[in-house]
């Protein structure tokens, strides 16, 4: 199998990765406000969670989960209102030194947890093996195919955005910048949130999605 066969998933899990999304904008505040190196459980976490996730869908698990719309409705519910929560600590904090006591980055568990509870995320990577299934020829190669191509895309995509929330640390001198900085980023963690339920009644199954 040529190289230039693989293109199209590569274009795709670059764009899926890379969109913002509630994952982004969680990586970038928690690089802003604790650096690049205690992110990494973070961006570790997301992107295990996200290879995991596809490498499932492959094997069939993406489609048992999205047969079960209360299932999916309960996952929704759960994971808003984690994601909700995220956000109200966010917007309510100031600069990294007036809460290095209490707050802590998004954990690995924490991390995984945020890709799995999202069936829009199912329904992306669904789409994504059914979309690619001529690159192996049976579900454990896909299966590996996936999960490799996803993970490491998330960790190359949530580098970038980490290093942006590195460099605006660098830029906010004043607590008025901060405070303005994290309510931005919370607001945009509930923006984030809108499409999963926008998309509740007929969620996507064509292969099209972003991560978070």
């Amino acid at each position: 199998m040529s190289v230039t066969e693989f293109l199209p998933l590569v274009l795709f899990v670059i764009v899926s990765t890379a969109t913002p999304g509630g994952a982004t904008t969680l990586a970038t505040a928690s690089s802003a406000h604790f650096g690049y190196r205690r992110s990494v459980p973070f961006m570790c976490g997301i992107a295990v969670g996200l290879a995991t996730m596809a490498a499932s869908a492959a094997a069939g698990l993406g489609s048992v989960i999205l047969a079960f719309p209360s299932l999916q409705l309960a996952m929704k519910l759960i994971g808003s209102l984690y994601l909700l929560w995220l956000a109200w600590k966010m917007a309510r904090s100031g600069p990294p030194h007036l809460h290095l006591s209490i707050a802590k980055p998004t954990s690995f568990p924490g991390a995984v947890w945020l890709v799995w509870h999202n069936p829009k995320g199912w329904a992306m990577a669904l789409g994504a093996a059914a979309s690619f299934a001529s690159l192996a020829d049976e579900p454990f190669h896909l299966a590996l195919i996936l999960g490799i191509s996803f993970g490491a895309a998330a960790i190359l995509s949530l580098s970038l955005w980490c290093a942006a929330g590195v460099l605006l640390s660098r830029l906010l001198r004043t607590d008025a910048q901060w405070h303005a900085l994290n309510a931005l980023l919370g607001a945009l963690l509930v923006i984030s949130i809108i499409p999963m339920w926008l998309e509740y009644a007929q969620p996507p199954i064509s292969g099209s999605g972003h991560l978070g």
